[in-house]
Parts: C-alpha cells; sequence; structure tokens
C-alpha cells in the first residue's frame, strides 16, 4: 500500500489564498488534482471568456498532472463546475482538443458561485 505523496509545481498556481489543500495527492497509482481556477502561476486575476479561461484551467491540469508523472491523456474522471451552464459549449469545445481520443468520465455542473469569479473550475482524477 503506498502512502499519500503531496504533488507541488511553481507551474501552477499554489492554493487559492494559502488555503489548506494541496496541488494534488498521489496514492493508489492515482494522482487526485485539486479544482483548478483560470489563474496563472503567480498572478492573482483572472481574465478572458470561457474559452480563454478553459484554456488557462487545463494549462494548469497539465502542469500538475505532469508534476506528478502523468498527462492529461491518462485523465480517468474529471468535474467541470461551470458559474453558467449556458458556458458549455463554449467550455467543451477547449475541453474536446486537450483531452484525446478516450475521453474521461466526467460530470458537469453549474454552482452559483466560484472563487474570484471564475467561470469555470475543474479537477481531475488520472492514472500515474
Amino acid at each position: 500500500m503506498s502512502e499519500k505523496q503531496v504533488v507541488r509545481t511553481e507551474a501552477a498556481p499554489a492554493p487559492f489564498q494559502g488555503a489548506p489543500y494541496s496541488q494534488a495527492i498521489t496514492a493508489g497509482g492515482l494522482v487526485f488534482v485539486s479544482g483548478q481556477l483560470a489563474l496563472q502561476p503567480g498572478h492573482t486575476e483572472l481574465r478572458g471568456d470561457i474559452g480563454e479561461q478553459t484554456e488557462q484551467v487545463l494549462a494548469n491540469l497539465r502542469a500538475i498532472l505532469e508534476a506528478a508523472g502523468s498527462s492529461l491523456d491518462r485523465l480517468v474522471k474529471t468535474t467541470v463546475f461551470l458559474q453558467n451552464l449556458d458556458d458549455f459549449q463554449g467550455m467543451n469545445e477547449v475541453y474536446a482538443r486537450h483531452v484525446g481520443d478516450s475521453p474521461p468520465a466526467r460530470s458537469t455542473v453549474e454552482v452559483a458561485r466560484l472563487p474570484s469569479g471564475a467561470l469555470v473550475e475543474i479537477d481531475a482524477i488520472a492514472l500515474l
């Protein structure tokens, strides 16, 4: 039984406002990535429409997965949180370009609010 290990990379934003969570945890042959916003590493401002925000979220997920020894094509499950379900198509167009020919299982939900006024947040589970 492998112990859990914290994944940390400077190539993705640090935990939001110093909150007590890790970018990701590896355990049992999987990597569990915390929800990512469209923040660039070292920045505190969100910019862009749903497409641009989704691109940055996936760049952050990619950086964390790669730091853990995984990749976007090893995703098995994602959850997409949208501030407005009307943004589904814009998010989905970008998402589809990044998850490959064998996309992961996914849930997509509309939420009342996301941190910093974000339009999208995505968390993920992937194979190591």
